[in-house]
């Protein structure tokens, strides 16, 4: 992605995020990530818990919380996620997700992409 359009989506994200963090949030018990394998174009829903790991191939993903407008339990959900692969030192996506805006902080990955679907609320 060019580092100009780059810049301009990381403040779009970071202007998104505060006047997210201004409405009340609530804290759900875990939240429904989609995955995308672009090698053979199969999607699969990854239900997780808060604090879990699931393995998506050679991924490690960790989703730290998931968070949604109070009172708004199907509305738009704020996922924490670690993402990591093996082989690879560090981290192949680390911070906050959105749910009705994925491209804002996409994870860039050669094979798969993951965003957040939904928070669990029960």
């Amino acid at each position: 992605m060019e580092p100009r359009v780059r810049h301009t989506l990381c403040l779009i994200a970071a202007l998104w995020g505060s006047a997210a963090t201004a409405e009340a949030t609530t804290n759900a018990e875990g939240a429904i990530l989609r995955a995308l394998d672009k090698t053979s174009g199969t999607t699969v829903d990854i239900s997780m818990r808060s604090g879990q790991a699931a393995t998506l191939g050679r991924l490690k993903v960790v989703l730290n919380e998931c968070r949604y407008r109070a009172g708004n339990p199907s509305g738009d959900a704020y996922a924490a996620m670690e993402i990591s692969e093996t082989g690879r030192s560090g981290t192949v996506f680390a911070g906050w997700m959105i749910a009705s805006a994925p491209a804002l902080n996409p994870m860039e990955h050669p094979r798969y992409d993951i965003w957040v679907m939904r928070c669990i609320t029960s």
